[in-house]
């Protein structure tokens, strides 16, 4: 019996107990919700539907609690029900019953924690999102980990995801990169405001070797070259990058694209008809504060230059354009101002706010031996994604900037997620499913596989406690997409690895010497397969892998 399974139990024997009680049967809500206590003693699941429905149908909670509570005694799959504190009931399920989490596993396969909460929903998760004129960042890094896994919880909810990498390719940052590199090549000192870091040389030398005569070019022609050459050379090591750290774009969208395309024009002509355009001072503002917004925003400057804020707005129509009906866009802990003025300007060209939705991530710091670790090795001050990935690896440095909420700082220890003990969390949970493996192959050289049949077997405490974290599940995978979340997943799989860890040493799965197979160790393997399929399926939601040799 699953979660979902009992709370549809509870709703048709609350029913009846209405019914039979000439009650409102009406009242009861959409949804019943069971949980799992705190407690174990306090049984498997818990609800607090006679607190909600009493007040609703006139009878003091705990005596509607204790009508349940007779009912549900009777129910099937219920092993025992009990009345608590001021209303609510505790059950305790029957093991068959709470047997056919693992069958439902066994049978949905990669399948399981896949929901249909988001269906239909057309979705623009854009991400990363670095500026081309240096390597990511770890703070890049980050957002490359969590949106490339939210994009697949989306997706396991039904959600139509769009990955999106917004690359600006537009404005003074890239003229500082060119002059960067010209000075680089020229081997002159980088300018006050330009870049610094051995990747400049690197990219400056690659651009001559691909163009040997650019330093005999003309000024502004040399400068065009390096732009040009050397933004192609930089984003070429971003997408490598990204792609080696197994985050992957459906789309890359240019910013430059809105300018010389003619959406900027597009876009102020569209909100100039809404009337959320005016003149002042010789520029051209958007009427934000009419939305929410602290302050109006100039959109074109007195020299008739754009400001940046143009892009952003022609970038946004563009994508509900292209039917996105949800425009995520994960940002760094300096864009808070974006929010308001992101969703002033979905309400400018006539759509909802809702249609906009900003996440905000915080900032990621590297330590070892409890100092910061502040250099890289070729992006100057810069801690950049290949540095994280020298130092840790894919998989560990995926799942250590996934384990916490995006909006909470986080500090990486090098020693201890670069280390092969249970302390490192990601380790805990892969030599899970490891030694998972290493069970299937064992009972595989035995002769013995898992059988659902005899399912009622698994009575120990340790075995129902397991089941029934495998049963949360879906639960899990849901709630982490509705509230943008993936470290809910993390920290899920690191609660069933302990699981699990306990049943495997309170319960002998295989026999030993000259002991006969039986149906007891068919079905503790059965429980094993199930729990090594929601490991897998949950490490793979977070893009990170499944070993099953460590």
């Amino acid at each position: 019996m699953t979660p979902a399974d009992l709370a549809e139990l509870l709703k048709s024997t609350a029913a009846a107990v209405l019914a039979e009680h000439d009650l409102d049967v009406s009242a009861l809500p959409e949804t019943v919700t069971v949980e799992r206590p705190r407690n174990p003693e306090h049984g498997d699941y818990a609800t607090n539907l006679a607190l909600q429905l009493g007040k609703k149908v006139g009878v003091n909670p705990r005596e509607l609690a204790g009508w349940l509570v007779e009912a549900l005694r009777a129910a099937p799959g219920i092993a025992d029900a009990e009345l608590a504190g001021p209303g609510f009931v505790n059950l305790r399920i029957d093991a068959a019953a709470q047997g056919v989490i693992v069958t439902d596993i066994l049978a949905a396969g990669a399948a399981y924690g896949v929901g249909d909460e988001l269906a239909g929903q057309a979705i623009n998760l854009e991400f990363v999102s670095a500026n081309p004129t240096g390597p990511i960042h770890i703070g890049g890094t980050r957002w490359a980990a969590v949106g490339d896994a939210l994009g697949r919880l989306l997706t396991a909810q039904g959600a139509q995801v769009c990955r999106e990498y917004y690359f600006n390719d537009h404005g003074a940052q890239i003229d500082r990169f060119a002059r960067s590199l010209v000075a680089a090549a020229k081997g002159e000192p980088a300018p006050e405001d330009g870049y610094a870091g051995a990747y400049i040389s690197d990219i400056a030398a690659k651009v001559i070797e691909l163009a040997p005569d650019v330093l005999s070019q003309p000024a502004a022609e040399q400068q065009e070259t390096f732009r040009s050459i050397g933004v192609d050379l930089m984003f070429t090591h971003i997408k490598d990058s990204l792609h080696e750290f197994g985050t992957d774009f459906d789309v890359f969208t240019h910013e430059d694209s809105m300018h010389t395309s003619g959406m900027v024009d597009q876009a102020i002509a569209r909100l100039r008809a809404n009337g959320a355009i005016y003149e002042k001072d010789g520029a051209t503002w958007l009427r934000t504060t009419d939305y929410g917004d602290d302050k109006d925003r100039v959109v074109i400057k007195s020299d008739g230059e754009p400001a940046y804020i143009a892009g952003d707005l022609a970038y946004y129509l563009d994508k509900r354009e292209r039917g996105f009906g949800l425009c995520i866009y994960m940002l760094g802990a300096d864009h808070h101002g974006y929010i308001a003025r992101l969703k002033a300007a979905a309400q400018a060209f006539g759509y909802s706010p809702d249609t906009v939705e900003v996440m905000i991530g915080q900032l990621v710091n590297l330590v070892r031996d409890g100092a910061p670790v502040r250099m890289s090795k070729r992006a100057g001050t810069v801690i950049t994604l290949d540095d994280l990935v020298d130092a840790l690896g894919v998989d560990a440095a995926r799942y250590a900037l996934l384990r916490s909420s995006v909006d909470t700082p986080i500090d990486i220890d090098l020693q201890l997620w670069s280390s092969a003990s249970s302390e490192n969390p990601v380790y805990y949970v892969q030599y899970a499913h490891a030694r998972l493996s290493a069970l299937a192959r064992n009972a595989a050289e035995l002769g013995l596989s898992p059988d659902t049949a005899q399912l009622g077997l698994l009575t120990h405490e340790k075995e129902g406690a397991l089941i029934r974290n495998l049963g949360e599940f879906p639960r899990v995978v849901k709630t982490a997409a509705l509230l943008r979340e993936p470290h809910r997943v993390c920290r899920y799989l690191e609660d069933l690895a302990g699981d699990y860890h306990r049943f495997y040493d309170s319960c002998r799965v295989l026999p030993q010497g000259d002991e006969p197979a039986g149906d007891l160790n068919n079905a503790r393997l059965a429980l094993c397969a199930a729990t090594r399929r929601v490991i897998a399926n949950g490490l793979e939601m977070l893009g990170v892998g499944a070993p099953e040799r460590m």
